[in-house]
């Protein structure tokens, strides 16, 4: 097919055979001939935000949401570099986005002219891939090749900066009928040597454990994680990113490893004699000091980023793969192990385990006198609204509350910034959510410190209907830094203390129900433990307008379990100075 139409025509032309059904945005100068032609467009719905960071967040909220790669759209110079935040969150958690920007025209380009600036230098690190286009009859092959590198192999975010000349110029539109991408061949079917040695692996260990990741999530590998863990009677941890791809209630899983990770979850790990990782990074948050990170195990390692294997700790069983398949594959093969008598024993790694869960179960101390313990508002608000609703967390101790104390049993159900740790993160991530999937119930878990990051895409949620619900988590500081002055800086409390809850007599700045009520939603406040279920009711009635309930919780309460930075796991305390006894677990 071929047709006569601008460049910026053909973007939106480009977008509709994309499959693109919303993008989140705002118009400026250099963009601005793309908008015009989006004005018309009947498939496209634009969602204009109020500030380009929550246009990147709100197209990772979509992508979660949908699968889909999130498209967001910003003009050149400010409004570009407004993204780079977002696109890094989506590098880090392998988010499929596509980012598309205005650039001043192409004779202007390296002139410092008004509000230029090389987004492609400044995002190559955190960019799958970038584009800077400069003729109209590249958009539709360079659109259908972003959408396609953002979705395939590891997701993630493909920035396409496009010169104003471009847009403005005529061209014939042409969408490719095949992409020639030389060298791109992410591989996703996994060898069959290498997936017969794990499972044989499997049979052999003592004291194996799944550890699952988010790529788990990303591949849609959520039942055959099951079959396998059932068919072989393997324990399963699930990271930050990968919470709820295994069910909370199933009685194999041990809950979330790592720095805020359950004592059974992390115990595990440490006493292994094999450790089947899938889709996961070995990040700094799951291992603490890596060179003490189970020191006893056999790896086998999956993923389908082959850079991700052996770069922080060495795979014994390298498998190069989409988790689905890998999955599938090694379920096909522990089945021929056990049907030629090979089975695995794993009855007092289990008992060794129960004992870890009955010991050391999550649990948080009860505040003072007519104080709210956060850790109770977010355990009855996932009671409450139930396993079906997603849950969108900010950053920092509500995040890890969100994780620990809420139960998912459907993968998707938990989405947050875990690689990047993006403050401000969760209300335009639940905008993009519910956009996505407007027939579910969608909760932004926020701290008072994120929220005041990016509330103002509230007017967003009011004025384009996309009615999420918001618990702020009101403890009137940046409570996770809070948390590490209390335990590592003598209780300095340098800068923390936001005033936004009345601690001292202190007014609240600002009070949060007010301002919901100036950005168009119903705000309402909790003070009371003993009104939290009735808050949180009324809250999920409310259909037709945005929700943002002020917990005012107490600012004194910390984020249990806990390994301390740069330390082994195996000094993991479960409250304050308090840490379990391994040698009698052994």
């Amino acid at each position: 097919m071929t047709e006569q139409m601008t460049g910026a025509q053909s973007l939106v032309k480009s977008l509709e055979y994309a499959g693109a059904d919303t993008v989140f945005g705002i118009p400026g100068g250099a963009i601005l001939p793309a908008y015009d032609p989006l004005f018309d467009s009947g498939s496209v719905r634009h969602v204009l935000m109020r500030h380009e960071q929550g246009a990147g967040h709100a197209a990772e909220g979509y992508a979660y949401s949908t699968g889909r790669p999130g498209v967001c759209i910003a003009t050149s110079g400010p409004g570009a570099t407004n993204l780079v935040t977002p696109i890094a969150d989506a590098h880090m958690d392998s988010v499929p986005m596509v980012v598309i920007t205005g650039q001043q025209a192409t004779p202007l380009i390296g002139t410092d002219a008004f509000q230029e600036a090389d987004i492609c230098g400044i995002t190559m690190p955190v960019t799958k891939h970038n584009y800077l286009v400069t003729e109209a009859a590249d958009i539709p092959s360079t659109i259908a090749e972003a959408f396609h590198i953002a979705s395939t192999g590891r997701p993630g975010p493909v920035l396409v900066d496009i010169a104003k000349d471009a847009l403005q110029a005529q061209t014939t539109f042409s969408w490719p009928q095949r992409l020639d991408l030389p060298g791109y061949r992410p591989v996703t079917k996994p060898h069959g040597k290498q997936v017969r040695e794990a499972a044989r692996l499997i049979a052999e260990a003592r004291r194996p454990v799944i550890y699952a990741g988010g790529g788990v999530l990303r591949s849609g590998a959520s039942q055959e994680l099951r079959v396998l863990a059932e068919l072989t009677g393997l324990p399963v941890v699930t990271t930050l990113m990968a919470r709820g791809v295994f069910p909370d209630s199933h009685p194999q899983h041990l809950g979330m490893p790592g720095m805020h990770g359950t004592v059974a979850a992390v115990g595990s790990l440490q006493k292994a004699d094999l450790v089947v990782a899938l889709g996961a990074r070995f990040d700094d948050r799951v291992t603490g000091r890596l060179d003490s990170f189970a020191p006893d195990a056999k790896v086998v390692h999956a993923d389908i980023d082959p850079a991700e294997i052996s770069k922080n700790r060495h795979a014994d069983i390298p498998i190069v793969g989409d988790c689905r398949e890998v999955l599938a594959d090694l379920v096909v093969a522990v089945r021929n192990d056990q049907s030629n008598g090979r089975h695995g024993d794993y009855a007092a790694w289990w008992a060794q385990l129960d004992r870890l869960r009955e010991v050391y179960p999550l649990g948080y101390e009860e505040p003072g006198e007519d104080q709210v313990a956060p850790q109770h508002v977010i355990k009855r608000l996932g009671e409450i609204a139930g396993s079906d609703a997603v849950y969108v967390a900010g950053v920092g101790q509500h995040q890890m509350w969100a994780s620990q104390f809420i139960g998912y049993e459907h993968p998707g159900t938990f989405v947050n910034s875990g690689g990047l740790g993006s403050m401000g993160f969760s209300v335009p991530a639940a905008l993009g959510v519910k956009a996505g999937s407007p027939d579910r119930a969608v909760w932004a878990v926020d701290g008072d410190g994120c929220f005041q990051m990016t509330n103002q895409e509230l007017a967003t949620c009011a004025v384009e209907n996309i009615p999420i619900k918001v618990a702020v988590i009101n403890n009137g500081n940046l409570g996770m830094v809070r948390q590490w002055q209390t335990l590592y800086y003598d209780g300095r409390y340098s800068n923390t203390d936001l005033q936004t809850a009345p601690q001292d007599e202190k007014v609240r700045v600002p009070d949060f129900v007010r301002l919901a009520e100036a950005h168009g939603c119903v705000g309402l406040r909790c003070e009371r433990a003993e009104d939290i279920d009735a808050t949180i009711e009324k809250a999920m009635a409310i259909d037709d307008a945005p929700v943002v309930v002020d917990f005012s919780v107490s600012h004194d309460a910390m984020v249990w379990p806990m390994v301390g930075p740069g330390i082994s796991n195996d000094n993991i305390q479960y409250a304050r100075d308090m840490a379990p006894e391994w040698d009698s677990e052994d």
